[in-house]
């Protein structure tokens, strides 16, 4: 808890899971590639400094993503904790058996609410996306995973502009559908504001979604993070992506920018009184050794503002 006290907002929750991001979506944009011991020490500091939910890596081919061809590397040497969800980004049926042989219990896929970034992302369109994912879904599921829906392009594409909310919501639906455990939406460019965040999120809850199992996914492009932050937890939401640093971007949408800060989003909740389990100094310490492994200072504002303190 921050020295300069708490004071709560009314409605809020009392507290709030973070789904950590940075060792997946973090890390994955990293020019140079990063060792896998360095990996899984990140992932041990996240989950030492009181990190309940870390992505930990993808089973994508490494074509596509060079940064993560070590998954399983990561996977097998990583001592996983009891309590701890380690979740794992798998494109399709053949990376999640790899993942299942693996030991993984939490399982991601990864859609688009948008046709040019299904192409760009996926080679594929959205409903041919979705039909792909619907049996690594049903196979999760039956082997008892949890499973995370990825929806990018939630408010704004670079190609197609702003993304209409009944486009989002018909896609989001059919994720949750066929049996998505938790959605998380993605403001992938970082363009939304909390008008249009509070528009989406009122037009899914009026379908019938539970809001405890939508998450927020939000880039920090137009430093809009922590605002919309805000609005999704006056709506209820419980479960916020972050990573750690302010690390990440997309191989494949060149405007987005860096996620929402793990340590930005802590000093917020923390200072409204909301219950994160996180140490914020554990946290920044892990923050400040990798960007001495990465070579370069983290973006994350608060890390830089408790550096200076």
């Amino acid at each position: 808890m921050n020295r300069y006290g708490v004071d709560p907002l009314p409605g809020l929750p009392s507290s709030v899971t973070i789904c950590e991001v940075g060792p997946r979506d973090g890390l994955q944009n990293e020019a140079g590639l990063v060792p896998a011991d360095v990996k899984v020490e990140f992932i041990e500091r996240l989950v030492d400094a009181g990190h309940t939910v870390v992505e930990t890596t993808s089973l994508v081919h490494p074509g596509w993503v060079p940064q993560l061809a070590d998954a399983e590397e990561v996977l097998r040497r990583l001592e996983r904790k009891p309590g701890v969800r380690y979740p794992v980004l798998v494109p399709n049926r053949r990376g999640l058996e790899r993942a299942v042989d693996l030991g993984v219990t939490d399982i991601a896929v990864f859609g688009s609410a948008t046709e040019s970034f299904a192409k760009a992302n996926l080679n594929r369109t959205v409903a041919d996306s979705l039909e792909m994912f619907a049996p690594v879904v049903a196979r999760a599921r039956e082997a008892g995973c949890r499973v995370r829906g990825y929806l990018s392009m939630c408010w704004g594409d670079p190609w197609e502009g702003r993304v209409p909310v009944d486009q989002v919501v018909s896609v989001a639906s059919r994720l949750i559908g066929m049996g998505c455990t938790e959605l998380s939406l993605g403001d992938t460019i970082g363009v939304a504001t909390p008008g249009r965040v509070g528009a989406l999120l009122d037009a899914l809850l009026a379908t019938g979604v539970p809001i405890d199992r939508i998450a927020v996914h939000f880039h920090d492009t137009y430093g809009q993070a922590l605002a919309n932050t805000l609005v999704a937890l006056q709506r209820g939401v419980t479960t916020i992506d972050a990573s750690a640093g302010g690390l990440g971007g997309c191989p494949y949408a060149r405007s987005a920018t860096g996620n929402l800060a793990t340590e930005d989003l802590v000093w917020q909740l923390d200072g409204l009184g909301i219950r994160t389990g996180v140490d914020l100094a554990k946290l920044a310490e892990t923050s400040t050794w990798l960007a001495t492994r990465l070579g370069r200072p983290s973006p994350a504002r608060t890390l830089r503002a408790l550096a200076g303190t």
